[in-house]
């Protein structure tokens, strides 16, 4: 089969492997439908180490192609879309509630870690009758990949920043998963949301996805819009979906004391991650810090199609350019490189 692969660090390209075999628990899905995400950039820039011919991609729909023995949930020829996130859910982790967590920090993120990602004509699935979930047949393939990981950490954010009815957020930075947090969000019946972004077009979807203002960053002072915006008081939640130390940073300082930043952003860069001391209150404010990975599980995935089906939001707006498989590292380049407007670039393979 045809995969796309980093062969090194900054190098990626297409080579030939052969399929793989599904364990007894384990599915080989043919893939339908992908979208490529930032963090395979940081991935390949060596965000997590050298890789040597890893197949890459971690968001993909697909065609169920052979199950293991032990699989009950799942027949050759059904539809299934498969988290971004496979833990081990037999792990103390998982167990204890942190599956992504599951065998070490980030463990549940297998896919272009640790091992064969999705941007391939096959790609296997661990622990398949956890890990993925039926497609109805009214929701399509191009909606359905959506949830594998920008809806399920988009809504992660806004569901660990602990909003309350009617509060106030606010989300820096609007690529996907930040436009999903926003919506989530909305969903969960903020009363104000702040959405912090300088491009136009991303502007745009913040608005349709429920923000209510947007304070660019590139015209105003941030911290200074947003305590304007709350009277001086913070927001109860601030969401930060890009990974900067400075947008980090602001997000501290906009939270009121007693708030809670919930970090979804995948911090690529530098030894550490700062935090300001007295907009911390000295460590002594109540203001609470939260991360998370992609939450995994096919109930997860349940739920979030559900949504779909229901048509409370569609992420397909987020679909700004399309691509045959054979055209992967001219899409790679430009999400890369955000060229041309790009958000969510959508693989089409054959």
């Amino acid at each position: 089969m045809k995969a796309f692969v980093m062969k090194a660090i900054g190098q990626v390209g297409f080579m030939e492997k052969p399929l793989p075999e599904p364990g007894p628990n384990d599915a080989l899905v043919r893939t339908t439908r992908a979208l490529i995400c930032t963090s395979d950039s940081h991935t390949v820039r060596g965000a997590i180490g050298p890789r040597t011919n890893l197949t890459l991609g971690h968001e993909a729909v697909g065609i169920v192609h052979a199950v293991g023995s032990q699989v009950r949930q799942f027949h050759p020829g059904d539809r299934v879309v498969v988290g971004a996130i496979t833990p081990d859910w037999g792990d103390l982790a998982s167990q204890a509630g942190h599956p992504s967590q599951s065998g070490g920090p980030l463990g549940g993120w297998k896919f272009s870690n640790t091992k064969d990602g999705v941007f391939a004509e096959y790609f296997h699935v661990n622990e398949a009758d956890a890990n993925m979930a039926l497609i109805p047949a009214d929701v399509s393939d191009e909606m359905a990949v959506y949830c594998a990981d920008m809806l399920s950490t988009g809504f992660m954010g806004a569901e660990q920043g602990r909003i309350p009815l009617g509060g106030t957020v606010a989300v820096f930075g609007q690529g996907p998963v930040g436009l999903m947090a926003t919506a989530g969000a909305r969903l969960l019946g903020a009363g104000l949301i702040i959405a912090v972004e300088s491009v136009p077009r991303r502007q745009e979807l913040a608005r349709h996805y429920g923000a209510d203002v947007i304070v660019d960053f590139s015209r105003e002072d941030v911290v200074k819009r947003i305590l304007e915006l709350t009277d001086g008081q913070g927001v109860d939640t601030a969401i930060e979906a890009l990974g900067s130390d400075a947008t980090f940073q602001n997000a501290v300082k906009v939270t009121r004391a007693g708030g809670t930043i919930s970090n979804i952003g995948y911090h690529g860069h530098g030894e550490f991650v700062h935090i300001p001391r007295l907009d911390w209150g000295v460590g002594m404010a109540e203001k609470t810090i939260t991360t998370g990975l992609c939450p995994g599980g096919r109930l997860r995935l349940e739920r979030l199609l559900r949504l779909l089906q229901q048509k409370r939001i569609d992420p397909t707006l987020m679909t700004t350019h399309t691509f045959p498989f054979e055209e992967m590292e001219r899409a790679f380049e430009m999400m890369d490189q955000k060229r041309d407007g790009i958000i969510k670039p959508l693989i089409v393979f054959a």
